[in-house]
């Protein structure tokens, strides 16, 4: 009989430390997870990846038929109206449904869930609640949680200045929505109630939208965003905001220096990007320090320097995506159960829900180029018959190949579906394809995914569409 009352105890319940739980258990080991949330699943399904997703198509829906996208293929509507409640209705519908499902693959699995916070007080001790748990491995997956931008501060249910969560809850359309911020969340949620018929403006501090992204892919975004009627202050930072009674006014200046000015806005939402969540686990407790940017540091296992102490997701380095927490989450039970967990961190693909839709995977041209001779092929979706018929010609596939071995080592697409095309490239790099394999692999035909074929062809300078 052990010493302790869980093989496996892990902290937090988001895409992370859900999945690691049920791979432990799964695995044999007797395992728990302590989440103070309501309902299991994180940010990523109670106010992250699984709402936004739900109100971004409806408003795609809402949007087609508002605008007149449906008339041009005959499907006319004499009458037609927004009801927010029932949009918002099915949002929080999909958050229960998928919710209660990882609940459900708990009790199946055998996975023990404490309610509560849970804090070290020693390397195999914690509190929830008041009560003390013993754990043989104990792994830190307690996610991020929104930064804060000084002189603006939230207030999700005053409804003026919000984040990415009081952005999925507005009980109306605002005339005017500012979003301090032009990364991934900041331009999926301004583009629902873009769609839904809000002014939107962007404030960047950088010069461009979509830090980190491919050089080519960031300003095809911005001018298709602009077609759409984004508007963009670039380049500019906020410096402080005035809650009125109608809404917010906000200062800004030009991020290099120079003159302020005045936004007025009905609703601001600061989305800036997120950090670790890591205070009140007592790291300290367990002499467990922080990096410079506030994660947890492991070895190629997950482990910290802590013996029996692991941790995954965002609080520790690498992008803060759900699947690479997923994935991490996976590999660290099955290190704990004495088999081999590995992610490539090289291969982990990032998708932008806008419409048209945005994903990469590898690297970026300019990153590749400082390694070394490269090869691009690219192909424009405009020249792809799926893509023509649908009427979305929008986006282009972009293959970036090592120039002596032909090795894909980046791929780059704009297109509505580049979200699910995205996977078979990840495939193919998982495998070390080149883009010859790429190429040479039959697609079906009419898809979308043509265009990935025809990029591959490209790299060797001979797609047949173009």
């Amino acid at each position: 009989m052990s010493d302790f009352d869980y093989d496996v105890l892990v902290i937090g319940a988001g895409p992370g430390g859900y999945v690691a739980a049920i791979r432990a258990a799964q695995l044999g080991l007797k395992t728990a997870c302590a989440e103070s949330r309501e309902t299991l699943g994180g940010t990523c399904l109670n106010v992250g990846c699984i709402p936004s997703k739900a109100l971004l198509h409806a408003s795609e829906l809402y949007d087609e038929a508002a605008n007149g996208a449906l008339a041009k293929l005959g499907v006319k509507i004499d009458k037609m109206s927004l009801d927010l409640p029932t949009l918002q209705g099915q949002r929080v519908d999909a958050v229960k449904g998928l919710t209660g499902g990882i609940e459900y693959l708990f009790k199946k699995n055998k996975v023990t869930w404490l309610k509560g916070l849970a804090s070290f007080t020693g390397a195999n001790t914690v509190e929830v609640n008041g009560e003390k748990v013993t754990a043989k491995n104990i792994v830190i997956a307690t996610g991020s949680s929104v930064a804060p931008l000084p002189g603006v501060a939230v207030d999700n249910a005053g409804g003026k200045i919000v984040d990415s969560t009081g952005a999925l809850e507005l009980d109306k359309v605002p005339d005017h929505l500012v979003v301090v911020g032009g990364g991934v969340i900041g331009l999926e949620l301004g583009s629902v109630w873009k769609r839904l018929g809000a002014k939107v403006t962007v404030v960047e501090y950088l010069d461009q939208i979509l830090p980190g992204m491919d050089g080519e892919v960031r300003k095809e975004a911005n001018k298709i965003f602009k077609k759409q009627g984004f508007e963009y202050k670039l380049g500019t930072k906020v410096t402080g905001a005035e809650v009125g009674k109608k809404g917010v006014t906000l200062t800004v200046e030009p991020a290099a220096g120079g003159d302020a000015e005045k936004i007025e806005a009905d609703v601001v939402l600061v989305s800036i990007g997120r950090r670790p969540n890591t205070e009140g686990l007592g790291l300290d407790k367990i002499g467990l320090e922080l990096n410079a940017r506030g994660q947890i540091e492991t070895d190629h296992e997950f482990g910290t320097k802590v013996p029996g102490v692991w941790a995954i997701g965002d609080v520790i380095p690498g992008p803060m995506l759900a699947h690479k927490a997923e994935d991490e989450g996976i590999a660290v039970a099955e290190n704990i159960a004495g088999l081999t967990g590995i992610v490539n961190h090289d291969v982990i693909p990032s998708v932008v829900y806008t419409k048209p839709e945005i994903a990469g995977v590898g690297l970026t041209e300019e990153a590749a180029k400082e390694k070394g001779a490269i090869k691009v092929g690219k192909f424009p979706m405009l020249a792809n018959s799926r893509a023509k018929t649908n009427h979305e010609p929008d986006g282009f596939v972009k293959i970036i190949a090592d120039a002596e071995t032909d090795k894909v080592l980046g791929v780059w697409i704009i297109a509505t579906v580049a979200g699910t095309m995205i996977a078979q490239a990840a495939q193919a790099m998982e495998f070390g394809a080149s883009s010859e394999d790429i190429a040479y692999t039959c697609h079906a035909h009419p898809t979308h995914s043509e265009a990935i074929k025809e990029a591959a062809m490209a790299v060797r300078g001979k797609p047949i569409h173009m």
